[in-house]
């Protein structure tokens, strides 16, 4: 049997939190486990602390730190030994510098973490911009240095005295980055709104998974379309988007796409960052809210994603609530009283038919498909259908053309007049 090396020993951490009352922190904190699981470290213990407001130096409190202290030096040079500790909060500069510099060991706070998982999971080139800018967004305050001392000096009319200092130098360096990678993805968001608009000329509607991560989003996409996303059961198992045409049982056909997965207190720098593959949801026809209903916090779920979904100004658009893992469920009537939602198990492929009937339902009948009669006198009309349109078959006869197409309701009503059959499929 091979002897287990340093190397192959997973991290250990102590997670460190405050309850003041302005959120669920034990839930926060559960949450706080998961992902330094997914980060890959094992937790040592955890620590979790009434305050009013976090300690602005130190987060917690000087006793609460020391406790912690001790029961780090006390697992010193021993296979359990603790080698960092993670914040279920957003450090000030002030206060990771102070931490490490009290405590000898590697602090990590909450935001860091995500972006550490993100970085690990992110595979397209989209995905990994959008992660390496949050990541600069998060370090630039956050540059530390030894400011002038690490100085270059030079040598030579026009440079001596001191020259720009390494903190100036790599706030520069940031910045540069930063504005490239965000002309960079302008370019990328481009490209999805000319989709997008593609999509909707051609007649084809949305249909947009969001939820909270780990809920089964991938797996209901690969139940619905095989597409072969990625399934894990860990948080950010997928990152990058993905969009597979979705047959209804009318025989209708929709873009269905899957999103990254939310998370309670989200960073801010991603969901600027992922801003672009957020806004799928804004532009859809109809949002699938997925959430695990076998989660004790499948309420809250809910409301995370409805709240972000109304922040991105998607909050008109039809939701229907999908319930997955509805056979992990040990009471029924614990799951949520939720008006419209689905129960289904993505994983074993129940209710599924139930979930595409409500998507049916829910699509607004916007598009059309129309036969339209037009006499030679007015055969100017017909450019403009041609434009909004998708034309299927059009013939002149004795008296005019006939076009089948896929039009716009507005239009379709705009030249009933002409109008001989339509097809609400």
């Amino acid at each position: 049997m091979t002897e287990l090396t340093l190397e192959d020993r997973r991290e250990r951490a102590v997670l460190c939190g405050i309850d003041t009352g302005a959120y669920d922190a034990e839930s926060s904190m559960e949450e706080l486990r998961e992902l330094t699981r997914t980060a890959g470290a094992d937790v040592a213990a955890e620590v979790l602390q009434s305050r009013e407001s976090p300690d602005s130096a130190l987060y917690l409190g000087e006793g609460k730190l020391q406790e912690v202290l001790d029961f780090v030096r006390g697992l010193e040079n021993s296979p359990d030994a603790v080698d960092l500790l993670i914040f279920d909060d957003e450090l000030s500069p002030s206060q990771l510098r102070n931490l490490e510099k009290r405590t000898g060991l590697r602090v990590v706070d909450r935001t860091m973490l995500i972006l550490d998982i993100f970085a690990g999971r992110a595979r397209s080139r989209e995905g990994k911009l959008q992660v390496e800018l949050a990541q600069l967004q998060y370090r630039l305050p956050r540059i530390g240095g030894q400011g002038l001392a690490l100085s270059r000096l030079g040598g030579g009319i026009g440079t001596r005295g001191p020259g720009e200092s390494k903190l100036e130098s790599d706030r520069r360096h940031i910045q540069r980055r930063i504005t490239a990678i965000r002309r960079e993805l302008k370019q990328v968001e481009k490209r999805r709104s000319t989709l997008r608009s593609s999509r909707a000329r051609r007649g084809v509607q949305s249909v947009v998974l969001v939820g909270y991560t780990n809920a089964g989003k991938s797996t209901l996409m690969n139940q619905l379309t095989d597409a072969g996303v990625l399934t894990e059961d860990k948080l950010f198992a997928t990152l990058d988007p993905t969009a597979r045409a979705l047959r209804l049982p009318s025989g209708r056909t929709v873009m269905l796409i899957d999103t990254v997965g939310l998370i309670r207190r989200l960073p801010h720098q991603l969901v600027e960052a992922f801003h672009s593959t957020l806004e799928e949801a804004a532009a859809a026809d109809v949002i699938l809210n997925v959430c695990d209903a076998s989660s004790p916090e499948c309420d809250e779920h809910l409301r995370v994603t409805q709240d972000l979904l109304s922040e991105l100004g998607a909050a008109g658009i039809p939701t229907i609530p999908v319930l997955n893992k509805c056979d992990l469920v040990v009471r029924p009537d614990l799951i949520p009283a939720t008006k419209e939602k689905v129960c289904i198990s993505a994983l074993r492929g129940t209710g599924l038919t139930a979930l595409l009937e409500a998507v049916e339902d829910a699509l607004p009948g916007t598009r059309l498909r129309c036969t339209f009669r037009f006499p030679f006198a007015e055969l100017a009309r017909v450019s403009e259908l041609r434009e909004d349109g998708v034309v299927y078959a059009e013939s002149y006869e004795d008296d005019g053309l006939v076009l089948d197409i896929l039009c716009s309701a507005a239009l379709a009503k705009k030249h009933e007049a002409f109008l001989e059959e339509t097809d609400h499929s």
